[in-house]
């Protein structure tokens, strides 16, 4: 294979944070590299905006400098001493620890744990690479030997990974003489990147990693497989990952490298598409240039047309109004016609007088029926020429450029129907701006109808919406409903996009969260800030509890209940588990029942000893016909364990045998909700996705009943949002 030039991989060496070259880069859980400096300040970021959040005394927009970043030594030495755990935190601080940052590379939220950034590896690759890069861009300046003194000083030839010094020839025949251990040391071309030989646990810090975990795709110890949080995980070999992801590394470079002429095609079709690109979008210009001076000239034409009638009819009333004022200027005393007519009376010769008043006394008699009467020679009112333009502004906002939108998709991943349906949807990666989005949904059915057959209901619609997301309240209970949406650009309609139907649940939803207080065990049970999530972690509390049992079978499942009580009515609450937990059992469970199992010490509990904790002896199977004040179901290891059914239950699958212990085990649902009866005294499980019943059972509801989940070894249990969001306060 042809060596790369390193100068041209400039782009995979930039930290997606600061934009420069990577210093010490640490790797995510999701693959992605950041500098060490970067991620500190990150997480001191995220601690500040918690922190200012709650705080009264913070002030709304003031800057916030970013906080200087310890060296990388030093802060490692802190972070393995124990003296912090994440940055920002004090122990015993009231504070909460902040250790989620949001990924620059992917967005996605990353939780450090509580461990912080020291559980984090460094990419020891990475640095290898940037520090040739680095090498290469300054090409004649050489590394010195730290041995030599100045002004003597020598350029090295080597460097000795045990020593993490850079040395020339002499030097390093000095300090490594034959026959000495010194000279077995590892030497390489000369650098300034020194990495350990072996990479050791950041959890085990005496412990080499010789294992790689599939599920958290990076390596382990032995001691994490034992009893940490990898314990129930899918591991290999070290050499048989490396192995497997070298040929695979491999063979996708030489698939890349086979393919580098169509590649190349491809570049230079893509470059023919830039050019036509710059090319077409200067013509739109010009074009639309074009059509708006049209529209200017126009609009000119008839600006000046109408300016210049108004100009004339304004002279023309103006000169009207003008020759009146002069007509009864005349009137008055001493002035125009009256002052003529009374020189007129003067006039003592009959003829002449007669001769002359005839004329004028037809003027003054005008003047005197005008003045009877008087109506001014021009309306100084211009309301002809008033425009109303209101259809031509609307003609020209609704001028539409983009055509007609594409249409959206819903996103099925993230909507999800129960009171309240949340439907997202998502538009197509070239879309041209929207104005707004229109959702519309119908019922189709209830639980006794073919969606497929019944529509008795008309689409009806949501106000505008400006985002990508709408919520729709007042859905039916066990009824099936239908969505669609469309956009709108420039009051144009797209069409609407493909439907999707949700069935919504049997019962109103149930909102809580997990309760910390009643038999939460906080050694082997982590519970999130929002309490929706609790995670079982098999660790050394784990093995330390097991040690003391030397016979017989032993089961110990951590119990963590919800925070509210059900005492009447139907009530339906859905969440998923992790794929990879070991054991989780769910369910409902009375007060009573859940006392005696908070009490029931741990040494001693045996599944012999409880009805339904999926014990397959023989002296379970008489329980079953009795109603009991709770019932779990089993989920692990990707499946889920139908009980034994008996005259008191029912199984809803027709493919499953309830006699079958095989037939008994079904794939995982994504998603399982319960539906509790109170006043039926009866529980249902669901696949939450297709709202499908997987199994039923008869439960005593004499008392308070809970939601109850059991978990063993390692596990993840998390509520759905709708569940727990209206409980939620941020």
């Amino acid at each position: 294979m042809d060596m790369v030039p390193i100068k041209n991989i400039e782009r995979e060496l930039i930290c997606p944070i600061c934009k420069e070259l990577f210093t010490h880069p640490l790797i995510l859980p999701c693959q992605h590299s950041v500098c060490h400096k970067c991620v500190k300040e990150l997480l001191m970021l995220n601690h500040d905006d918690s922190f200012d959040a709650g705080s009264e005394s913070s002030m709304p927009g003031s800057p916030r400098s970013r906080v200087p970043s310890p060296s990388m030594e030093r802060l490692d030495r802190l972070v393995r001493s124990g003296s912090i755990s994440s940055p920002g935190w004090r122990r015993g601080s009231v504070t909460p620890r902040v250790t989620a940052i949001p990924c620059p590379g992917c967005q996605h939220d990353i939780d450090l744990g509580e461990r912080g950034i020291s559980m984090l590896f460094r990419n020891f690759t990475l640095e290898s690479i940037v520090e040739r890069y680095r090498q290469a861009a300054r090409a004649a300046v050489a590394i010195m030997c730290n041995i030599c003194k100045p002004p003597n000083q020598q350029e090295a030839t080597k460097s000795c990974m045990d020593c993490k010094a850079s040395y020339c020839n002499e030097c390093f025949k000095l300090h490594h003489p034959w026959g000495t251990p010194k000279a077995q040391h590892e030497y390489v071309g000369p650098t300034t990147n020194f990495r350990p030989k072996v990479l050791m646990c950041p959890e085990h810090e005496m412990e080499k990693v010789n294992m790689y975990c599939e599920v958290c795709r990076r390596p382990v110890c032995h001691l994490c497989k034992l009893g940490g949080s990898h314990a129930n995980h899918k591991v290999t070999s070290m050499s048989s990952a490396y192995k497997i992801l070298k040929e695979k590394l491999a063979k996708s470079i030489h698939y890349l490298i086979s393919k580098e002429d169509q590649v190349r095609t491809q570049i230079t079709e893509l470059d023919r598409l830039i050019n036509q690109t710059e090319e077409n979008g200067q013509l739109a210009e010009r074009q639309a240039n074009e059509h708006f001076e049209r529209l200017f000239e126009t609009l000119q034409e008839r600006k000046s047309e109408m300016l210049r009638s108004i100009e004339q009819s304004r002279n023309r009333r103006i000169d009207h109004l003008k020759g009146q004022v002069e007509e009864y200027r005349g009137m008055l005393e001493n002035s125009g016609l009256v002052g003529y007519a009374q020189e007129v009376l003067k006039e003592t010769d009959q003829s002449c007088f007669v001769q002359t008043a005839k004329q004028l006394h037809v003027r003054i008699q005008k003047a005197t029926e005008s003045l009877k009467t008087f109506h001014p020679s021009a309306d100084p009112c211009f309301d002809e020429f008033v425009l109303d333009t209101s259809k031509e502004e609307t003609l020209l906002k609704e001028m539409c450029f983009g055509g007609v939108p594409d249409p959206p998709l819903i996103d099925l991943s993230h909507s999800r129907v129960y009171n309240e349906a949340s439907i997202c949807w998502r538009l197509s990666d070239d879309h041209l701006p929207t104005d707004h989005h229109v959702l519309e949904y119908r019922k189709l059915g209830g639980p006794s109808q073919s969606p497929s057959l019944v529509d008795d209901g008309v689409w009806k619609a949501t106000d505008r919406v400006f985002g990508s997301s709408a919520v729709v309240d007042g859905l039916q209970p066990d009824s099936c409903y239908a969505f669609r949406v469309r956009s709108c650009r420039n009051s144009i309609f797209s069409p609407y996009s493909p439907e999707v139907s949700f069935h919504t649940p049997p019962a109103p939803v149930f909102s809580f969260l997990f309760s910390d207080e009643c038999g939460f065990s906080t050694e082997r049970l982590i519970l999130n800030n929002r309490r929706d999530a609790v995670e079982s972690v098999a660790g050394m509390a784990f093995l330390l509890a097991a040690e003391r049992v030397q016979t017989g079978s032993y089961v110990g499942l951590d119990y963590i209940i919800g925070d509210t009580g059900i005492s009447q009515g139907r009530h339906y609450w859905a969440f998923k588990v992790e794929p990879y937990s070991y054991m989780v059992k769910v369910g409902v469970a009375s007060d009573t029942k859940l006392i005696e199992w908070f009490h029931n010490p741990r040494d001693t509990s045996s599944p012999r000893y409880d009805h339904d904790s999926g014990h397959d002896s023989g002296s379970e199977d008489a329980c079953y016909e009795l109603s009991q004040p709770f019932t779990l179901i089993t989920l692990g290891m990707g499946k889920l364990f139908i009980p034994k059914a008996s005259s008191s239950s029912s199984v809803s699958n027709a493919n499953v045998s309830s006699g079958d212990p095989g037939n008994r085990v079904l794939p995982m649902p994504q998603r399982l909700g319960i539906c509790l009866d109170y006043d039926a005294h009866r529980v249902y499980f669901y696949d939450a996705d297709s709202m499908r019943c997987l199994f039923e059972r008869q439960v005593d509801c004499s008392g308070t009943m809970f939601p109850a989940f059991g978990l063993m070894g390692s596990g993840k249990v998390q509520l759905e949002e709708f569940i727990a969001a209206k409980k939620l306060t941020f």
